[in-house]
């Protein structure tokens, strides 16, 4: 186990609670996708269990070190990208890179700093001083000092922010290496589509609580639905009466029948669907069928938890 974080809370002076008892636990080598609305409290738990904020209860261990008695040991084993671009502007690119492994006490290492700088595309502008690299190569500098110091887990904070296809393309190519290698990687992004992509687990984080920490393919399998678009030659005002058991959505200029069902349950319907239609005196030109994406299960499981 990586990571074990228990109970985590945190109050501000303010009375603000930006983590109401969060906990999540971590395997080596997995990559987890940490989903939440604007403000549910992901950076805030990331920036935690990293030590820039002090918890007000709870406790986080990493790699078995404790973030606040073993706080060297445990950071030591932890890579940050930071959504806020913070570097010294005049800094050399590989000069900011070296001196972060520096920061953790190893030794200079000048061919696993021009590997980071090779990975990140980076090396040909090793010697330019970072204001004049522009928003996307900064943030690659930022992602090489995170792993220039070689962490077993690395968080990556909307690390696809304001970047381009190119950088966002490098950068998952890198983490499919690190996770080769045994690294455990956390990442928040809006980019729910990159998270189904890469991720082996998803947690959701809403209002400083982690509802749910679970297996991507058997949460997409548990909640999520599939659709039947059935397409047919006539063309529709309103769904027919005959029809109106099976809840269907018009679409697609009154010549679409949408039908929603779980491919979990016993009976889908679809066999009495298609002979109601052809009851109902509709002819099939063509079906065809998607299943819901992972951003779709998101906002319906916060939807729900906002109901409750």
């Amino acid at each position: 186990m990586i990571l074990e974080a228990n109970d985590v809370r945190k109050t501000y002076a303010n009375g603000f609670t930006a983590l109401d008892g969060a906990s999540l636990r971590l395997e080596d080598g997995e990559i987890l996708a940490l989903l939440g609305p604007n403000g549910a409290g992901k950076t805030t738990f990331i920036s935690t269990i990293c030590g820039l904020v002090e918890p007000s209860s709870g406790s986080i261990t990493v790699g078995g070190f404790d973030i606040k008695r073993d706080y060297r040991a445990a950071r030591k084993m932890i890579g940050l990208v930071p959504q806020e671009i913070n570097l010294e502007p005049f800094e050399k690119v590989i000069s900011t890179v070296r001196h972060s492994r520096g920061l953790f006490g190893l030794p200079r290492d000048d061919a696993k700093v021009e590997q980071v700088l090779r990975d990140l595309s980076l090396w040909d502008k090793r010697n330019n001083q970072t204001k004049e690299l522009s928003g996307g190569m900064k943030r690659r500098v930022l992602i090489a000092k995170a792993l220039v110091h070689e962490p077993q887990i690395l968080f990556l904070d909307e690390p696809s922010a304001g970047v381009d296809v190119e950088l966002r393309r490098d950068m998952w190519e890198v983490v499919a290496r690190l996770k080769e290698r045994g690294v455990t990687i956390v990442l928040t992004t809006h980019y729910i589509e990159e998270a189904e992509a890469i991720a082996d687990r998803v947690a959701v984080i809403h209002k400083g609580r982690i509802l749910l920490t679970e297996s991507k393919d058997s949460l997409m399998q548990r909640m999520g639905q599939k659709t039947l678009s059935i397409d047919i030659h006539e063309t529709l005002s309103a769904v027919p009466e005959a029809l109106a058991e099976f809840n269907l959505s018009l679409g697609a200029e009154g010549q679409t029948l949408v039908y929603s069902y779980d491919t979990q349950a016993k009976h889908t319907g679809i066999t009495r669907l298609l002979t109601q239609l052809a009851a109902a005196g509709l002819s099939l030109k063509d079906i065809t069928t998607r299943n819901s994406t992972l951003e779709e299960i998101f906002v319906d499981l916060l939807q729900q938890e906002d109901a409750t």
